[in-house]
């Protein structure tokens, strides 16, 4: 078996080659060759001889987490909603004490996903107002807070910044009128969660952040994702237009906007890592400047 021998998303190197071993010989599959896609928080894999991908979730994550998305996206399957579909077979696969699900691969071309192709699939999921499983609610602050408590790599009085800026977003939040009914959302929907089909199309991948309540989270996130990544207004704007609603026009989009981006830094804050730490202290420091504009490295 051929695996990249690097330390990756919390995982040692041999012990991530021992449970990808394990995975697949639980699911009938072959491990040769296999290709690290990413590995920030999971572990993903692709089997070339075998056209699937295998997602690894590092030891911790809650079980009921990793059993939610198998049931969310057999649903939306069956919907036939545009999302990349999980391999046949009895899923989660659990080894080692990690779980992981197995997925159909779709091969990618050079370039990602434009934001305009996530119009569609997120206006679709949008639509789902009441959906057969129980998803988590919404709840940004509280993720915030959480992430705080566990970014043992910042400082006393970064952690205290960040705590008080949130505590004032809360407040705002508390007095924001929504615009849209609540559904069930991706929660992360950006460029990399979503793939091509091959026809000009996309689907909607990565669904550990679904949760239920407002679209305007979603449709923030990907307005921020095109802002601070270098993908540009003209971007957006097609996004917002096949969408067929600019959330930037919005008069609770600032609060929104301000909280999701503070959310972005404090969940990166809590993982650690030269690089990763490096960045996070340099979004802190633009955070005093209000100045939106600044562009961010992709972590």
């Amino acid at each position: 078996m051929t695996t990249t021998a690097v330390t990756v998303g919390g995982f040692a190197a041999a012990h991530l080659a021992s449970v990808l071993d394990r995975v697949c010989r639980t699911a009938g599959l072959d491990p040769e060759g296999a290709v690290l896609l990413r590995g920030h928080t999971n572990a993903v894999y692709h089997l070339p001889g075998e056209h699937v991908v295998v997602k690894i979730a590092r030891r911790g994550t809650p079980a009921d987490s990793v059993h939610r998305t198998v049931a969310l996206v057999t649903w939306l399957t069956a919907q036939g909603f545009p999302t990349v579909g999980l391999h046949p077979g009895h899923q989660p696969v659990q080894t080692d004490g990690h779980l992981a699900t197995i997925w159909t691969h779709l091969p990618q071309p050079g370039h990602p996903v434009a934001a305009a192709q996530l119009a569609a699939p997120l206006k679709a999921l949008h639509q789902l107002t009441d959906p057969p499983l129980k998803l988590p609610s919404v709840d940004t602050v509280a993720a915030i807070r959480r992430s705080l408590a566990a970014a043992s790599s910042l400082t006393g009085n970064e952690r205290d910044h960040l705590a008080r800026r949130v505590d004032r977003l809360e407040a705002d939040l508390d007095a924001v009128t929504y615009l849209l009914p609540p559904s069930v959302i991706q929660g992360d929907p950006q460029h990399r969660n979503a793939l091509h089909t091959g026809d000009g199309q996309a689907v909607l991948c990565d669904w550990d952040t679904a949760a239920f309540g407002q679209p305007e989270w979603d449709l923030v996130t990907v307005e921020i994702h095109c802002r601070r990544f270098g993908h540009g207004r003209a971007h957006y704007q097609d996004f917002a237009r096949r969408y067929g609603l600019d959330i930037t026009t919005w008069d609770g989009y600032p609060v929104l906007a301000a909280m999701r981006e503070l959310r972005m830094i404090t969940t990166n804050a809590k993982r650690g890592g030269t690089d990763t730490l490096a960045e996070v202290r340099r979004r802190i420091d633009q955070l005093a400047d209000n100045d939106t504009r600044h562009r961010w490295n992709i972590l």
